[in-house]
């Protein structure tokens, strides 16, 4: 099943992509898509409304695909998980995992115009696996415990100004919190419908020209660890999302003079059996 929020900004309705390709309204289940249907048995109730054959198709031909996650809690990011990109980056191999944060106002749907932002001269790009919490979890002790705790997974595309990130001072927040900086979707994936989250393809491209082509095995923790190591620090709620880390291929760790995003390039990205994005940048 593909869950989805389908509509105009701010009016989006839920709805769910059987296996069978037909896309059916959640309304008579649940008002939305979000931490609380995933902490109540949302997608196992939707299951049986299937299977009963209850819900109606819905006519979405002509409506915006929005972000599939209404109303996340946090959006918690992973640094540096991949070694290939430490090191493209000229980063030292973390010994734990770096750890930042988005604002959930960062959050788009993922065919939305993504803004470089004013002044900017380093805005680049970031395929990532994203994780929904679908319970809460606190001090776990076991990578089971926190495999347990994942709602669903989503294709999230972690954009980033390299000069706010890194050349001005202070964190990192800067540049990762700029407008439209975190495209979400097309859909989530339940987590029990996804085998392996540690085998899955992922790929970027720029302008049709590929930039990044690697999978999530190659993480330098997983994200069994990753849900576990954070429990330690905060608590991890329903309807919050981790984004996982990159790979290598950024703009970044190109040679000089280094492809960042302008407006009117276009990006396009997907993991394997989270869907494709596609992006056109504007400018704020």
């Amino acid at each position: 099943m593909h869950f989805l929020r389908l509509g105009p900004v701010g009016d989006e309705r839920p709805a769910v992509r059987a296996d069978d390709g037909i896309t059916y309204d959640l309304l008579p289940i649940t008002p939305d898509i979000d931490g609380a249907f995933l902490a109540n048995d949302g997608v196992n109730r939707v299951r049986a409304a299937l299977e009963a054959n209850e819900l109606e198709v819905l006519d979405h031909e002509d409506l915006r695909v929005g972000p599939p996650l209404a109303h996340p809690g946090k959006v918690i990011c992973i640094g540096l998980n991949y070694r290939d990109h430490a090191e493209e980056t000229g980063a030292d191999i973390p010994g734990e995992p770096v750890v930042f944060l988005k604002t959930p106002d960062t959050i788009v749907g993922p065919y939305d115009q993504v803004l470089v932002p004013r002044r900017s001269v380093k805005t680049d790009w970031e395929v990532e696996l994203g994780v929904v919490i679908g319970s809460t979890a606190r001090y776990l002790e076991s990578e089971e415990e926190a495999l347990a705790c994942v709602g669903a997974y989503v294709l999230s595309h972690d954009v980033s100004e390299r000069e706010f990130q890194i050349e001005r001072g202070g964190t990192w927040d800067k540049g990762k919190n700029c407008e439209t900086f975190n495209p979400l979707g097309p859909f989530l994936v339940p987590a029990d419908e996804i085998a392996d989250p540690q085998s899955l393809e992922m790929r970027l491209w720029v302008n049709g020209e590929i930039k990044q082509n690697s999978s999530t095995k190659n993480m330098i923790f997983s994200v069994a660890e990753v849900v576990r190591y954070l429990s330690q620090f905060l608590v991890l709620r329903p309807g919050d999302v981790i984004n996982t880390g990159t790979p290598a291929g950024v703009a970044l760790g190109q040679p000089e003079p280094k492809p960042y995003l302008r407006a009117g390039d276009v990006v396009e990205l997907e993991i394997e059996g989270l869907g494709k994005q596609r992006q056109t940048l504007g400018q704020a």
